[in-house]
């Protein structure tokens, strides 16, 4: 590993784009099974865990939970790891099998090649030519700011993606758009910092951080619910409100609102300095508590149907009185008035695969894929929502999802060296085996 080695021309059975939690797995289980590889990352190894989050982040997932099979992290393994000791994490977990990454390498152009097998790849230190192709660079690549955005230069706007800390904002009230994990984070720090904070908050979930001494990570396992095949109807993009700031504490926004957090509806439109906002905030709010109590309701149907002994805990059904924000809600808002000097837009991401020059995308853009295998042959995507299973974006979940793709790699090289009879005895191996597949399951 290192940025000081330079590609130019090289050739190389697959290639990796990213070196992230994505690149890192696949890498390990290539390294496994024997598939010669590259790993290219533009920036540092994780780079988006040190510089591409806030200063507070930590993981959303226990120490027990958030990681590599064959790596502990060095803390409580109920703690929730602070961001740069994720990095660290991942640097290390390279490190353990000798990963041939290569930093500072930005990936330009990927193309299919005429008339030959494989992929050329243009790079900033040279050309690659590849068998295959992964693309591990996740599915937090561009930053996404709805149209609506006021075009006001009086307002102080970022997205959630440049947001640091409360220290890089003007004087005066935040409005906060987006409820999901990064918005209710930063929303909560903002206001623990002083400032008067509007939170818009849209569809969300909101499981409980953890019930009955159980992590909701736990409890999403043994109910089977991180190997969901896919979302519900309706909830493709529904955001989930969960954190482990602080230690990790289940996210109640009546509870916010009480402490002084003003909550608003989805935000629909700017117009002359003024913001309205849809009248769903109370059914957002149910729909929330449903899928809470649900969890709930899960959890307590399996200890009794399993007989273990977990304390009860009935203060996790007690409801925070609707505060007025939410019996009377704010429909629209005068910016000024109000004192808001900035906005976050804390809401999500879109890929960004221009430098895929391949028929592997639909109509809208997505991947066309099964579990990550390409309907392009030779193109990998790994680390993406929904890749396999509901964890597929976790850091535990992207591990299994590379494993299986580095099997069907590996298939595909049992086929490629299958020789028939003539050949076989040609090359003075008629004892050989035609074809067998190893490390796959």
């Amino acid at each position: 590993m290192g940025s000081d080695m330079t590609v130019e021309h090289l050739q190389i059975d697959t290639l990796v784009v990213g070196a992230g939690q994505a690149g890192v797995a696949m890498s390990e289980h290539l390294s496994k099974l024997g598939v010669e590889h590259l790993v290219l990352e533009r920036n540092r190894i994780a780079e988006a865990w040190r510089t591409g989050r806030w200063d507070s982040l930590v993981a959303n997932g226990p120490a027990w939970h958030d990681r590599f099979p064959n790596l502990e992290f060095d803390l409580d393994p109920d703690a929730f790891a602070p961001k740069e000791q994720v990095a660290d994490y991942f640097v290390e977990y390279a490190r353990t099998f000798n990963a041939p990454i290569r930093t500072g390498v930005e990936v330009k152009q990927v193309v299919r090649n005429n008339g030959r097998p494989g992929f050329t790849i243009e790079t900033s230190e040279g050309m690659i030519e590849a068998n295959r192709v992964v693309a591990a660079t996740g599915p937090f690549q561009r930053p996404v700011i709805p149209p609506i955005a006021p075009n006001d230069s009086n307002i102080h706007q970022l997205h959630s993606a440049a947001y640091r800390n409360p220290q890089q904002l003007p004087e005066g009230a935040v409005l906060v758009v987006g409820a999901g994990s990064s918005g209710v984070q930063i929303a909560e720090e903002l206001m623990r910092s002083g400032k008067q904070v509007y939170l818009s908050v849209g569809a969300h979930d909101r499981p409980p951080r953890s019930y009955r001494n159980r992590d909701f990570c736990w409890w999403l396992g043994v109910l089977g619910q991180w190997d969901a095949e896919a979302a519900q109807p309706g909830k493709e993009h529904v955001t989930i409100a969960v954190s482990g700031a602080r230690g990790g504490q289940t996210i109640d926004f009546r509870n916010l609102a009480n402490q002084g957090m003003t909550l608003v509806g989805l935000t629909k439109a700017f117009n002359n300095g003024v913001v309205t906002f849809q009248p769903d905030l109370a059914e957002n709010l149910a729909r929330g508590d449903e899928n809470y109590l649900a969890l709930l309701d899960a959890a307590d149907a399996y200890i009794e149907r399993n007989q273990l002994d977990l304390p009860e805990e009935p203060e996790a059904r007690k409801k925070h009185p609707d505060p007025a924000c939410v019996t009377h809600p704010i429909l629209e808002l005068d910016l000024a008035a109000a004192g808001i000097t900035s906005i976050i837009w804390a809401t999500g991401y879109a890929v960004d695969f221009s430098w895929l020059k391949v028929d592997a995308f639909d109509a809208q853009g997505k991947p066309r894929h099964q579990r990550g295998v390409s309907s392009e042959p030779g193109i990998y995507f790994l680390g993406l929502p929904w890749l396999s299973r509901r964890g597929s974006t976790f850091i535990w979940g992207v591990w299994h999802d590379a494993k299986h793709i580095a099997d069907h790699i590996v298939t595909q090289h049992k086929y490629r060296d299958y020789r028939d009879a003539t050949q076989r005895q040609a090359e003075g191996d008629s004892q050989a085996q035609p074809f067998r597949i190893m490390g796959v399951s």
